[in-house]
């Protein structure tokens, strides 16, 4: 069989791969006998013969061997897969995670241009999980700047801390130039900056308001091996900037996960400001070092405000196991102390990159973990010292209401406001080439992202948000948000059938897990008497449970 048989008996699927070797050789031809034009096609062709012989060589992917050429077609149309579909496919209300019309409200918000829209809802009204508020016929008057709530009220250094702030993003995970125009954003607005657990950089001393936000890795405040140093937490969280302090214990991202910084990405810069030996691996354990128990816990919390001098300090967590939150609660009332405030993240993920199956299936969402954390501090008669705060893909004013709803006092968003500092959702945050500057460590590209017009975007992206829901709270009749109760919102059970929050979910009376109550309610019934302040450990019921199948 001649060479010219044998290539037009091969399966079709090499046909690209035939075609370039053709190609190829009738481009040397005339290479040599006609025109040396003939060259670009012996460098095009050349090249596809080049990759088609690679792909039939290498053994690390079938279907390349199997498809010479054309599989770079599908691996490429698969690479910009999410780009399309959000672009092209996706209706405006498919949250994925977030939709088209969430984001437009954002960047409108942001460059503060009209948000209103015209010819109705999108959003199909009788249909089951639809949420809404009731309007009243006597509207209140609520000035946005009055959408304040005080933090440690109890303490030396109490905070004033705006409805709606700046959730924890570290800079390492976000560029220079997003930390900068974040904390200017924060400054000119009024309201506050968490930092994330990477510690205080240089790009967050620009006069914004900042809650430090100290991880299990205790950057800002670690000795050489890592552990606490409180002499280098006391002369940080002494700073001015410092509102509040934030012990994170897990986060909606990836709760129970702890992190590596790869030692090629610890800088010099972010060496120093983690206080970690620059070009080494970063650790950052799945738990902290401090304190092995909840009644260690609260006396870290004690420990570090008054290192901080009077200044608030809370915790922040997703909601995992019951018995675990309910040994906190217990260990507040044993100690007599307490955190000054709660973050409850959700389980709907976050800014940080993480496996699949934590984003998909791990932890609580957001309106569970709330009106847990929310009902047990009721039951305990603690609620009215400890401040509630929740994060979890909050962006507008509704959306903070309901929240506030469940028993939230204020609110955090963190992609929101990458969204107003231009982030496209293209989720490549983790892989340093984010095409907007924002979550990157790229210098050129977040170089790209100018830092005064983004500052005055964050600004008025927070500034019309708390304006909508201010109008939004006084179309209700109300005056502060402190008034906004579960029966303020309704949900929409079935076609026929709509219940407010308040009959919908089950609400403990003040001080009714202290009186004996638990047994009223089924997660108290199964966890509470069981918890202890002493151990994050379960109760023997779930512990016997994990050595046998026989349930």
């Amino acid at each position: 069989m001649s060479p010219l048989s044998r290539l037009a008996a091969l399966p079709l699927r090499y046909g690209a791969y035939a075609l370039s070797l053709l190609g190829l050789a009738v481009s040397l031809a005339g290479l040599a006998l006609l025109s040396p034009w003939w060259g670009w096609g012996v460098l095009a062709f050349g090249l596809l013969a080049a990759l088609g012989t690679h792909d039939l060589l290498q053994r690390r992917h079938t279907v390349s061997r199997n498809y010479p050429i054309l599989a770079h077609l599908r691996y490429n149309l698969e690479s910009f897969g999410p780009e399309v579909r959000q672009y092209f496919i996706q209706n405006d209300t498919d949250e994925v995670p977030f939709s088209r019309e969430q984001r437009r409200l954002i960047y409108q918000r942001a460059k503060g241009i009209s948000d209103k829209r015209p010819f109705g809802s999108l959003h199909h009204m009788s249909h089951t999980g639809y949420e809404w508020m009731n309007p009243s016929l006597a509207p209140a008057h609520i000035e946005p700047g009055e959408l304040r709530i005080t933090v440690g009220a109890e303490r030396a250094r109490p905070y004033s801390a705006s409805v709606f702030n700046i959730s924890a993003m570290s800079f390492g995970a976000l560029s220079a130039n997003a930390i900068s125009a974040l904390n200017d954003g924060a400054r000119e607005g009024g309201f506050y900056h968490d930092t994330g657990e990477g510690a205080i950089s240089p790009y967050h001393r620009r006069g914004g308001d900042l809650v430090w936000e100290i991880g299990s890795g205790y950057f800002g405040c670690r000795d050489e091996a890592g552990r606490f140093d409180p002499e280098r937490f006391r002369q940080a969280a002494r700073q001015d900037a410092v509102k509040m302090i934030e012990i994170k214990l897990s986060q909606g991202a990836k709760p129970g996960h702890g992190g590596i910084l790869p030692g090629a990405k610890v800088t010099a810069e972010i060496a120093s400001t983690r206080g970690v030996p620059p070009g080494r691996d970063v650790i950052s354990p799945a738990a902290h070092s401090a304190f092995t128990t909840p009644n260690e816990m609260i006396d870290f919390i004690v420990r570090l405000r008054d290192l901080a001098g009077g200044k608030p300090v809370g915790i922040k967590l997703a909601i995992g196991h019951p018995w675990e939150w309910f040994a906190i609660v217990k260990a507040m009332l044993e100690r007599g102390e307490h955190p000054d405030f709660v973050v409850v993240d959700g389980g709907e993920g976050g800014t940080g990159a993480a496996p699949l199956e934590f984003i998909n299936h791990l932890g609580m969402p957001l309106t569970e973990a709330l009106l847990l954390v929310h009902n047990t501090l009721v039951g305990a008669g603690l609620r009215d010292r400890v401040r509630l705060a929740a994060a979890g893909k909050l962006t507008n004013a509704f959306d903070i209401a309901r929240t506030m709803a469940l028993g939230a006092d204020w609110c955090n968003a963190a992609r929101g406001f990458m969204f107003a500092l231009g982030c496209i959702q293209a989720r490549s945050c983790h892989t340093d080439r984010c095409p907007s500057g924002v979550a990157t460590q790229d210098t050129l590209r977040g170089s790209r992202l100018d830092v005064p017009t983004k500052a005055q975007r964050v600004t008025s992206f927070h500034g019309n948000t708390v304006a909508a829901l201010a109008e939004m709270l006084g179309a209700a009749g109300l005056r502060h948000s402190c008034e906004l109760g579960p029966e303020h919102v309704l949900h929409r059970v079935s076609r026929h059938e709509v219940k407010s929050f308040a009959e919908l979910h089950d609400h403990l009376t003040p001080g009714e897990l202290l009186a004996g109550g638990a047994d009223r309610h089924p997660v108290f019934r199964d966890f509470w008497e069981s918890a202890s302040a002493d151990s994050f450990a379960p109760p023997e019921s779930v512990i016997r449970l994990r050595y046998s199948k026989l349930y």
